[in-house]
């Protein structure tokens, strides 16, 4: 199946955005009565008809829609410290929304070693990445925001800061998600979370966990939490 993307879908006709629609007839070499798969990025799956073949206005004819496609039983929102090397930060975009998650924020920290961000190429990368693992709903890319903000934004469901600083006691972070929950997870730049924050974040409610024994990189720690609430819930299949 390959998925096209069109935010705001209002049936029963839609057009391809212009990039959608040279992919459609000059990669693909699809015409006129072939079948397409769209999505909204708001869970909704449609499948729909060629109806006029252009190469930046291709018009398609909605069949039929399934709601919630590929709905997950939790919502996850992963807050990191972009990293100092933006590719490794991009790398991280990409491969969550593979994986699966709802919402990303990028947090600037007292140690953080970046503070200014090219958030049209990260929309980029997460629509692309949607795309191609097949996912109906798009994860939301917040703005930089500080990490004090997060701190006292309201969320129902489990919140946890993982952090490296021995002087904090620690649960596995596969001891504090539970199936079927809302989880936020806080991730620090490449010098951790200074102890101040951690302590203002215990104090919000966070937990503090660990992420095993290995010392990780800021976007592979921050992968991994993605990667382990998806195993909790059962939600990774091989493709």
């Amino acid at each position: 199946m390959q998925l096209f993307y069109i935010p705001g879908i209002t049936p029963p006709q839609a057009v391809l955005p212009e990039e959608e629609s040279a992919h459609c007839m000059k990669v693909l070499r699809l015409g006129r009565g072939d079948t397409v798969h769209v999505t909204d990025g708001e869970g909704r799956l449609y499948t729909a008809i060629i109806e006029r073949p252009d190469p930046k206005h291709c018009v398609i004819e909605i069949t039929s829609v399934e709601e919630n496609y590929g709905k997950r039983p939790y919502s996850l929102t992963v807050a990191i410290a972009p990293t100092k090397n933006t590719d490794r930060y991009e790398w991280f975009l990409e491969k969550a929304t593979e994986t699966g998650i709802d919402r990303i924020i990028p947090i600037e920290c007292r140690r953080s070693e970046r503070r200014i961000l090219k958030r049209d190429r990260g929309e980029r990368i997460i629509t692309s990445a949607m795309k191609q693992s097949l996912k109906a709903f798009r994860p939301v890319l917040a703005e930089l925001t500080p990490l004090e903000e997060i701190l006292h934004e309201p969320f129902e469901g489990i919140r946890m800061i993982a952090h490296c600083d021995t002087d904090f006691p620690r649960s596995f972070i596969g001891d504090v998600i539970r199936p079927g929950c809302d989880c936020m997870i806080l991730i620090g730049p490449e010098g951790d979370f200074s102890p101040e924050e951690i302590r203002l974040a215990e104090q919000a409610g966070f937990v503090s966990v660990s992420l095993g024994e290995s010392r990780l990189r800021t976007e592979t720690a921050a992968l991994a939490t993605v990667t382990v609430t998806a195993f909790m819930n059962n939600t990774v299949h091989r493709a």
